[in-house]
């Protein structure tokens, strides 16, 4: 299948659409979900056009996950996180709504479940989290 230009990582990545940008590089840029299904939800995507991990150029994917363990560690450490769910949809079969590879990079919390999908965040919130997450990055450095 061929990928979409204007999906809306894509549209982020060419700075139509704004973001909570917690990391980027040459090759990456994470941010944060504006629907997140937990505190500190962010995602991870490489700046090159790909759909998802099938389609997906190692040496990109490789960077991706690179920075979504950079991340993991980092809101481990700003939040508290007892743990870290990452998840990772290929094609619609498999769950993927959004087609440019991402990675979901959630921090777990013991005794709280993952929250609903589709349901917006309090921007407030989500700035402040991703600058406590910005701040671990840079101590980590």
């Amino acid at each position: 299948m061929d990928y979409d230009r204007n999906n809306i990582f894509a549209r982020i990545l060419r700075g139509e659409i704004p973001a909570v940008k917690v990391h980027e590089d040459e090759e990456v840029l994470a941010f944060m979900d504006i629907m997140p299904r937990g505190r500190g939800h962010m995602l991870v995507i490489p700046k090159v056009p790909m759909r998802n991990l099938l389609d997906a150029d190692p040496a990109a994917l490789c960077a991706v996950v690179k920075v979504a363990q950079r991340l993991a560690r980092a809101a481990r450490t700003a939040l508290g996180a007892d743990g870290i769910t990452l998840q990772q949809f290929s094609e619609e079969a498999g769950g993927q709504e959004v087609f440019h590879l991402h990675f979901h990079v959630i921090p777990r919390f013991d005794g709280l479940a993952l929250g609903r999908p589709g349901v917006m965040g309090d921007m407030d919130e989500i700035g402040a989290i991703a600058e406590k997450i910005r701040t671990a990055l840079e101590a980590e450095a």
